[in-house]
């Protein structure tokens, strides 16, 4: 089989690789069918890490995906304890906690202290064309569910969980800076949650209309002054209730924290390229702020499957541009380049599943 894997910071290659063997207890044999690059894929395709974390070996990246199952091994149950059946459409949570220890048995996987992450070194994504996964880690879609749609329910679960954290109530304002793929999921479910009015702050003007699509009532170009003043100005002094800062560049997380009102809520969700967030401590402290870091996400799936089941969420609209596994190279090129008017590269793996 195929698979494109990182040797180095821009060294991406699409070579012949060893089938998986068959999957074990547990364990189910999936084809993957499509893969979104996300902004952490970026981060570690332009530098050869991520934060602390570098690949010291080929890395197989993609960690948003869904495909078909194929082979189960003995007592292979999904994400919801039912019986994996090959067959099956599915969605694959990238994230293995242990199950084990105390953040894991206190209901805080996402922090478990033993966890890995399929296509985050040392652990191979998705990438390629079959992968063995954890059948604990499969989530089973409908048919009628498009495998691009599948494979982004991965940022809709990161969005939830941000969400979550924000605890927006109805007629809170709220600003979320940066329109990627996470902010504007943000935005659509700040909106479906009662906030008014939402603020959407991004560089790129094509973002900026699809923020206005997303929920986004009033959208600012970073270009457009000080973009802390301008805020003001439309709050009439006061700044919103909840702020996203999803922007993972720059000096966004200390705008962040001057947007936000009195006892506001700043949940950073963006993943800065230099490892450092910076803000005022005294402004933080005066405002009383509460600071929260968003670390990927808890049991959403099912959650993220019923809001794109119902139609409150067309995953779809989101992507821009598709590129078969072979051109994975120059989709990686063109979107860390944001050329093109890009938002949302998805990678077909197989085709004939789509």
């Amino acid at each position: 089989m195929i698979a494109a894997k990182l040797y180095g910071a821009r060294d991406l290659r699409v070579e012949e690789v060893l089938s998986p063997p068959d999957p074990k207890a547990g364990e189910a044999l999936v084809r993957i069918g499509a893969v979104g690059v996300c902004g952490s894929d970026l981060h570690t395709y332009e530098d050869g890490r991520i934060g602390d974390t570098v690949v010291q070996e080929p890395l197989v990246l993609g960690h948003e995906f869904a495909g078909i199952v194929t082979a189960v091994g003995p007592d292979a149950r999904d994400g919801m304890h039912h019986p994996l059946k090959v067959g099956q459409r599915v969605a694959v949570d990238p994230a293995v906690p242990c199950w084990h220890c105390d953040k894991c048995e206190g209901g805080d996987p996402n922090l478990c202290r033993n966890l890995g992450f399929m296509g985050l070194w040392p652990d191979d994504g998705g990438l390629q064309e079959y992968l063995v996964c954890p059948a604990r880690n499969c989530f089973p879609i409908l048919d009628d569910f498009s495998m691009d749609a599948g494979a982004l329910l991965e940022p809709l679960g990161v969005a939830i969980h941000a969400v979550d954290l924000g605890k927006i109530k109805v007629a809170n304002r709220v600003a979320v800076l940066g329109c990627g793929p996470i902010g504007l999921l943000i935005m659509r479910l700040a909106k479906l949650s009662g906030a008014r009015p939402i603020f959407a702050f991004d560089q790129f003007d094509w973002r900026l209309a699809a923020a206005r699509q997303w929920g986004a009532d009033e959208t600012i170009h970073i270009s457009d002054g000080n973009q802390v003043e301008v805020l003001m100005k439309r709050t009439n002094g006061r700044g919103v209730d909840v702020v996203f800062e999803a922007a993972w560049a720059g000096d966004a997380v200390g705008q962040a924290v001057q947007m936000a009102d009195l006892g506001g809520r700043v949940v950073m969700v963006g993943i800065p390229g230099d490892d450092q967030a910076n803000f005022v401590h005294s402004t933080a402290r005066r405002k009383g702020l509460t600071l929260v870091l968003s670390r990927r996400m808890k049991h959403t799936y099912p959650r993220a499957i019923s809001l794109v089941s119902g139609g409150s969420v067309n995953l779809g609209d989101l992507v821009t541009h598709h590129f078969s596994l072979e051109q994975v190279g120059e989709a990686f090129a063109l979107n860390a380049a944001y050329e093109d008017n890009v938002i949302k590269v998805m990678i077909q793996v197989s085709k004939d599943l789509l």
